[in-house]
């Protein structure tokens, strides 16, 4: 299993964790908040570390039906990141309204990372494959 995937495994562990002690304020913001940055870097790890041409265009990758699965789900999930920092910040502010609406997106994120996660494995290259 290529390292990348069980970061993402391992991160994914940590938004569990996090989201089980929801109430520990002090535990879960700080856990959250390093998922979330961490998961704005990836990409760019992946992209500074993997030969994306050879993969997209010599093999033809592009066109693949998964590769756009993945990034639109990618693309969702950071838009479920947007909503959710508006929610917490709201809680933050007192309005107890917004708790349903963040506990809501965080079902939308845990299972929309879920299958980022999946289809990011499906779409791995196996670690002696990925260099350049």
């Amino acid at each position: 299993m290529p390292g990348t995937v069980m970061f993402a495994l391992a991160t994914y562990a940590l938004m569990l964790l996090a989201a089980y002690y929801a109430r520990y304020r002090a535990l879960h913001m700080p856990l959250m908040a390093a998922i979330i940055v961490s998961d704005l870097f990836f990409p760019i790890y992946l992209y500074l570390t993997r030969n994306w041409y050879r993969r997209l265009i010599e093999h033809a990758e592009i066109f693949s039906f998964l590769l756009w699965m993945h990034f639109i789900l990618v693309i969702t999930l950071y838009m479920l990141y947007a909503v959710q920092v508006q929610s917490a910040r709201g809680l933050l502010r007192g309005r107890e309204g917004a708790r349903g609406a963040h506990r809501s997106q965080a079902i939308g994120i845990l299972i929309t990372r879920a299958l980022v996660i999946l289809t990011g494995a499906l779409l791995a290259e196996p670690e002696g494959d990925a260099g350049a």
